[in-house]
């Protein structure tokens, strides 16, 4: 079952026009809605679910610049700069925590593969560094396994998704953004080549520019549009135990198993590129497109036809701006895809036995979600050439709840006209149909 997320209370009355109507109140969507706020535009974000409903409210919480990918390595040092800032911006706790995170290895080609990373973005003078066996175990005393070495970062973090998310829609919310919740986005309208209206459930509202930040559901719904976005999906599983004694107040990495410490006592655990893929039909089209990540990946996914071929977000659907979309339909509202037993079984199993001091702890909880992904790894943050007007944030591929601020901040920039603070040509919707994709990162 889905995570218990902190309720938002929004507004009930669609408004008739807007500058700018974000899709999807998840951790980009909401950020996105802020900062456009406080640049004095009117924004509404329309939610077919509820605010953090998916991926943004069942996510690991892991918050962290070390290990990026060389595309996405400023867009992750801007993000902490915001996580960190965060409280005092919206006047209330957005959850995030600085204790220091770390991935452990006893594989030597795995050490060569951070070295590597480490003099790559030397520039930044990023904090942190390798630490050898006899530094791991004195950060780690409880744990039963031989680490060799690891990569540590004392500036990283975790925020607790159920509440995050909502504090900062709260925090757009007092500086003028207008949040709907189960209202969805069926399609929009144009005139002379512009967006003109967008079409929903319960009406349409006059606007110039829209933003998709819908997740997973973002290639369904420019798809209804004549837009084509590559986008596949993981279905993956994570779980919380009860609270247990403290073996680290950060996250750790593993080759198995994830942690992170939890405000609660617990840890939230997920299992490290494992994951199955629901085989659907817009899958098979786009197949070619994510075959370089499914060789980086194989050993660790499984593969499942079920009825999300029908009517999940990577089906194909067709239906009218006039009539009712797929968002409406019951499942779709929240996507709550079930936890993998197995996995809980063999993750909390693997848990306990390498930290014997917290046998017994048991699972507290489990969920499914839904890992968006762009063939390369890489989000595609930025306008769309064939349609004036349209923005996309979207295809984190598992990143989005760290980077979402600062993908947040590069979107509003963007509408409003404003020069990026970083460069953002690496996220351009365009790179793929010119053949521009990245290579393909996947540090943890």
């Amino acid at each position: 079952m889905s995570p218990k997320v902190d309720r938002v209370t929004t507004s009930d009355v669609l408004p008739e026009s807007a500058d700018v109507v974000v899709v999807g109140a998840g951790i980009v969507g909401v950020t996105s809605a802020l900062f456009l706020a406080e640049r004095g535009l009117k924004v509404v974000v329309l939610e077919k679910g509820r605010v953090a409903g998916e991926q943004s409210g069942r996510n690991w919480g892991w918050v962290r610049e070390q290990l990026r990918s060389p595309v996405e390595q400023e867009l992750a040092i801007l993000s902490l700069r915001l996580w960190r800032s965060m409280d005092q911006r919206i006047g209330q706790d957005a959850g995030f925590r600085k204790t220091g995170m770390m991935v452990v290895s006893k594989d030597p080609g795995e050490r060569q593969r951070w070295e590597a990373w480490a003099r790559s973005m030397a520039h930044h003078n990023l904090p942190g560094g390798i630490l050898e066996a006899d530094e791991v175990k004195a950060a780690l005393p409880d744990t039963a396994e031989d680490w060799h070495h690891a990569i540590h970062s004392p500036e990283d973090g975790w925020a607790e998704p159920q509440i995050a998310v909502p504090a900062m829609a709260r925090g757009a919310q007092a500086k003028g953004a207008i949040i709907v919740q189960n209202c969805a986005v069926r399609g929009w309208e144009t005139s002379a080549g512009r967006i003109s209206e967008v079409v929903t459930e319960r009406g349409t509202i006059r606007c110039a520019k829209v933003l998709v930040a819908g997740g997973a559901w973002s290639s369904m719904l420019l798809r209804h549009q004549g837009i084509r976005f590559r986008q596949s999906g993981v279905f993956g599983t994570a779980f919380r135990t009860n609270a247990g004694a403290e073996v680290y107040a950060g996250g750790v990495g593993s080759p198995l198993f994830s942690y992170r410490r939890r405000d609660d006592g617990g840890y939230t655990v997920g299992l490290r590129g494992r994951g199955r893929i629901e085989l659907s039909p817009m899958g098979v089209r786009d197949a070619w497109a994510f075959r370089n990540l499914f060789f980086l990946r194989r050993d660790q996914l499984t593969f499942a036809l079920t009825k999300s071929a029908l009517n999940g977000p990577f089906a194909f659907r067709s239906w009218k701006n006039s009539g009712p979309s797929p968002f409406e339909e019951d499942h779709a509202r929240i996507y709550d895809p079930p936890a993998d037993p197995k996995l809980v079984a063999g993750g909390m199993a693997a848990f306990e036995a390498a930290y014997p001091v917290l046998k017994g702890v048991g699972v507290a909880e489990s969920w499914g979600g839904v890992i968006d992904a762009t063939p390369d790894m890489v989000p595609v943050i930025g306008a769309v050439p064939q349609q004036a007007g349209l923005f996309v944030a979207s295809g984190f591929s598992g990143h989005g709840f760290a980077i979402g601020p600062g993908a947040g901040y590069l979107m509003a920039q963007m509408i409003a006209g404003e020069t990026p603070e970083i460069d953002a040509t690496g996220f351009r919707f365009a790179r793929f149909d010119q053949g521009r994709a990245h290579p393909v990162h996947h540090w943890i």
